[in-house]
């Protein structure tokens, strides 16, 4: 096996493993009870006992006709003939699922049968009385009685946290409709929720509330992301540092308007990343790419990987600094698809834009979310991925368009719940087969689809996996460049500052663009991209010939790498670029020997470059 293709494949099982690790992290482990616990599992097993026996006398009564008609049309989706797709260069045969035209053209007729079934239950489905006792049904039979009591052993404080739980019908709901606790692990979401709730005000409503009990129903590990500290202490610091960044107008405008069920808010903190990573991501786009955080959704934010994290194999790291994280590592040298998909997952949980690793054989991809629906960037369609969150991608995809129509959604959830009461099996191969109310619920899902017209958007980037080279030709955009931004500054001491933009007819292209700083100021990007250097030239008036210091103020994210300054056509003179870790910083001074009047300076790059991002430079008279 070739080198790159190991490095791949270890990759590509890191990002499988990591990909399930906030559920690995929370499995069931063997409970010990104590004489109390054993007490408080039967006081649980019989509420259980109960709810179920409670929730079999509701089932309501459908018509046999559309029943039959209903189980005929699904049962048929197992007859349909698999078509062959191409996946990242291999033949796969797609049977199940809307990546066979045959197979969605059949389904659609499935969905017209449960909406006759969905027309005889509507008095059941419109019962919030019903909803909150199959929420608690659930909730019961996910955590297990076992699992609860063992928390609920561990104290009086424990157990107050179950009890307030399991009384609070609403909150019971509101859990449940957000997809319950990673792993079954409610009283340590439980446990989370509350130490938010304490440290912040806001976090007892609006989309605030949503975010801190989403966060904590995701991430139920002993442990998040730093191993010596509790799981809700490191919450805590997340969600108070999001916060603050909010209040900072430093998240994505969509932050707060992710919608829905508020399910999505599951996904806006990182699965593997720390609060400095996060905060040097936000650096390395708010300063040195800035014209990212306005690009539409699919490519918002993770286009930094794009622009500036190459597709590279081999790349030797051991030699680099030890103090950079691994992420500001892929900066300086790119890597293969594990590097790519993790600086573009933490790019968007930088700015709040819920992400998921999205593994696909061979292959490690990322997935996030747009106002359109998720899509997989930089790898194939949802559908191939090996799983999104630890459930499979399509049932992911799914959800998450379905949790759009609340009202619609809870009502797909009490189908569900109330087939399994009744030990129903649950739904295989997207539909085809399944318990009679487990499948009413999937189809339930499909009918708001449908109702909504919520599009599958498919991949971003997916020709960009194993690749630098877009098979789609850009637009370069051009930009007003306001006067002010190009006009050049004399200070009293004689300090000249010229800006980025003071040069001769600025223009965006390939390899140059000129934006708008956060700041509301201007600067320009070197980039990447494009194979031939560019010039940009600088005109300087001087009142008497003399020696002046020169200065660039720079954001990079590498190191080593020098631009070239041509003086008066006659005088080249490097300038070592600092790597400043997306801070901006003046470059070391160099000396240049300039004429009375009109001096003429080129800024270029040595190929092959890397990036730099500029805002002005300045000439400093010499004594």
């Amino acid at each position: 096996m070739k080198k790159h293709d190991i490095i791949k494949s270890l990759w590509t099982m890191a990002i499988l493993a990591l990909s399930t690790s906030a559920f690995a992290a929370a499995k069931p482990e063997p409970v010990s009870l104590t004489p109390e616990g054993k007490k408080l599992e039967a006081h649980y097993s019989k509420m259980l006992a109960d709810l179920k026996q409670a929730i079999t006398r509701l089932e309501p009564k459908v018509d046999a006709k559309k029943k039959a008609e209903f189980t005929k049309q699904f049962g048929a989706l197992n007859h349909v003939t698999p078509v062959t797709k191409v996946v990242m260069g291999n033949k796969v045969a797609v049977k199940y699922g809307p990546g066979n035209p045959a197979f969605a053209e059949k389904q659609k007729e499935v969905v017209t049968a449960a909406r006759a079934v969905m027309k005889d239950i509507d008095t059941f489905l419109a019962s919030e009385k019903d909803l909150a006792t199959m929420a608690k049904f659930a909730l019961l039979t996910h955590a297990t009685p076992t699992r609860l009591a063992g928390f609920a052993q561990q104290g009086e404080k424990e157990k107050a946290l179950i009890d307030e739980l399991l009384n609070d019908e609403k909150l019971v709901v509101q859990v449940m409709t957000l997809g319950g606790a990673s792993g079954g692990r409610y009283g340590q979401a439980m446990r989370s929720y509350t130490a938010i709730q304490k440290a912040a005000k806001r976090s007892h409503e609006g989309f605030f509330q949503v975010w801190a009990l989403a966060v904590s129903l995701q991430y139920t590990g002993d442990t998040y992301i730093y191993p010596d500290a509790p799981a809700a202490e490191s919450l805590v610091k997340y969600y108070q540092n999001y916060l603050k960044a909010y209040d900072g107008g430093v998240m994505d405008p969509a932050f707060s308007k992710l919608g829905g069920t508020g399910w999505n808010y599951r996904f806006v903190f990182p699965d593997s990343y720390t609060l400095e990573d996060i905060g040097w991501m936000r650096k390395v786009l708010r300063n040195y790419r800035p014209d990212h955080t306005r690009v539409e959704y699919r490519w918002r934010y993770c286009r930094i990987v794009k622009s500036d994290i190459p597709y590279t194999g081999g790349v030797d790291r051991s030699g680099m600094p030890a103090d950079l994280s691994n992420i500001q590592k892929f900066f300086l040298e790119g890597g293969i698809c594990g590097p790519r998909a993790f600086v573009g997952q933490i790019s968007g949980y930088a700015f709040g834009i819920p992400s998921r690793r999205a593994p696909s054989p061979g292959h490690g991809a990322m997935a996030h979310w747009t106002p359109e629906g998720w899509t997989v960037v930089l790898g194939p369609h949802i559908s191939f991925s090996t799983n999104i969150n630890g459930m499979r991608p399509l049932e992911f995809l799914l959800a998450s368009q379905a949790q759009e129509d609340p009202k619609g959604f809870k009502q797909a959830l009490m189908c569900k719940w109330l087939g399994q009461a009744l030990a129903e099996e649950a739904p295989r191969n997207f539909g085809s087969s399944g318990g009679f109310w487990r499948l009413l619920g999937f189809y339930r899902k499909q009918a708001i689809v449908e109702d909504e017209k919520i599009k599958d958007i498919g991949a971003t980037g997916a020709e960009l996996a194993e690749s630098n080279v877009s098979s789609e030709k850009e637009e370069i955009a051009q930009i007003k460049i306001p006067e002010k931004f190009r006009t050049m500054t004399v200070a009293k001491d004689g300090t000249i500052t010229i800006p980025v933009a003071a040069c001769r007819s600025p223009k965006n292209g390939e390899k140059v663009l000129f934006m708008e700083s956060i700041d509301g100021g201007m600067q320009m990007h070197y980039g990447l991209a494009g194979q031939r250097p560019e010039l940009l030239t600088y005109t300087v008036n001087l009142p008497k010939a003399g020696k002046y210091e020169f200065t660039a103020h720079v954001c990079t994210v590498t190191m080593d790498r020098k631009f070239l300054l041509r003086v008066n056509r006659r005088t080249l003179v490097d300038v070592d670029i600092p790597y400043t870790k997306a801070d901006w910083m003046d470059t070391k001074p160099v000396e240049l020997e300039l004429k009375e009047g009109r001096n003429q300076i080129l800024f270029t790059q040595y190929a092959p470059n890397k990036g730099v991002s500029i805002k002005h430079f300045k000439l400093i008279p010499m004594k």
